[in-house]
């Protein structure tokens, strides 16, 4: 039987009953105690499944959860290496593994974490795509106001740009989160984590416009009646309609990029940092848990560099 095979075998098998009462236990910990979104601790339990299915396949009695040891984790990682995984799936999953066993130690049914002394695999770490300033304007220009949804779509992406949000935190923003007066706004962001980010003057007004000439004639559907976007039927925007809306109105602008509403958020947190805007700031505003996540946006494009050492350095130009 080839490897292949054989994985896919193994991944079919279902967990023991050791490790289904464990991940059972697992999930109410990553729901109740650390809070963590529906997506979030499904793919922390996908990653502790691929741990017990390797663990059956391996045929040793004392890989359980309570047998737990490194000489088990330096034989899972050499399976994730064979697979020929990445190394961002790699770490990923590892980091799956890492919460399963500090929740183990939690209820005291491991001793010692296994992984303690495992250095994972380090990302690698992708610079994402961006679009100048210029080009954010064109897109938003491009939006045909001539139609009713053009207003709207104009609020959006104004609000996209001047908050750094994701597409989800997006189409959940709320109308009592908007605060005109301080120019603020609350957002709801992964984890139900809340933070509070300036948004600009651009963005409200263009807010301002889509509820007078949009939203207030709108049929609202019960449930609804606070959120900021809407769609025809009085119903909240999907992710995959902001998603699509963006793309055509990339395409009329002639922009040839692969443009997403990450785009806009990396784009956004990109021209802050070339501006010379704290990292923490962004940090912030982006609402990573940790400063390491936003160093991605530290790198500069080769232009940029240029111009600042031709603008700056002594003897960068020839008397």
């Amino acid at each position: 039987m080839s490897n292949e095979s054989s994985t896919n075998k193994a991944h079919s098998l279902p967990p023991a009953a050791g490790w289904t009462a464990c991940m059972r236990g697992f999930r109410s910990w990553l729901q109740l105690e650390r809070g963590l979104s529906s997506n979030s601790v499904e793919a922390y339990l996908r990653d502790v499944q691929r741990l017990a299915f390797f663990a059956q396949n391996l045929a040793d009695p004392k890989f359980d959860p309570k047998g737990f040891e490194t000489t088990h984790v330096d034989a899972f990682v050499a399976q994730l290496f064979d697979e020929g995984l990445s190394r961002n799936s790699q770490s990923r999953i590892l980091s799956g593994v890492r919460n399963f066993c500090k929740y183990l130690l939690l209820e005291g049914i491991l001793e010692r974490d296994p992984l303690e002394l495992l250095d994972s695999p380090r990302p690698e770490r992708k610079l994402p795509d961006v679009l100048s300033v210029e080009e954010i304007q064109s897109i938003i220009e491009a939006i045909d106001l001539s139609r009713k949804e053009g207003v709207r779509n104009r609020a959006i992406l104004e609000t996209m740009y001047s908050c750094g949000l994701r597409v989800s935190e997006v189409v959940g923003l709320r109308l009592s989160c908007i605060d005109e007066v301080e120019g603020m706004v609350k957002v709801i962001g992964k984890g139900n984590k809340e933070r509070i980010i300036p948004i600009g003057e651009v963005a409200l007004e263009t807010i301002s416009r889509y509820i007078e000439q949009y939203r207030r004639f709108v049929e609202i559907e019960a449930g609804y009646e606070d959120t900021l976007f809407l769609g025809r039927r009085g119903r909240e925007l999907t992710r995959q309609m902001v998603f699509t809306m963006l793309r055509r109105t990339a395409h009329d602008a002639g922009i040839r990029k692969q443009v997403s509403p990450h785009t806009f958020r990396h784009s956004f947190a990109t021209h802050l940092m070339e501006s010379g805007a704290d990292i923490r700031v962004v940090q912030e505003m982006l609402g990573h848990s940790s400063v390491s996540t936003t160093e991605i946006y530290t790198h500069l494009d080769q232009n940029f560099l240029r111009d600042q050492m031709e603008r700056f350095h002594p003897r960068s130009i020839k008397a």
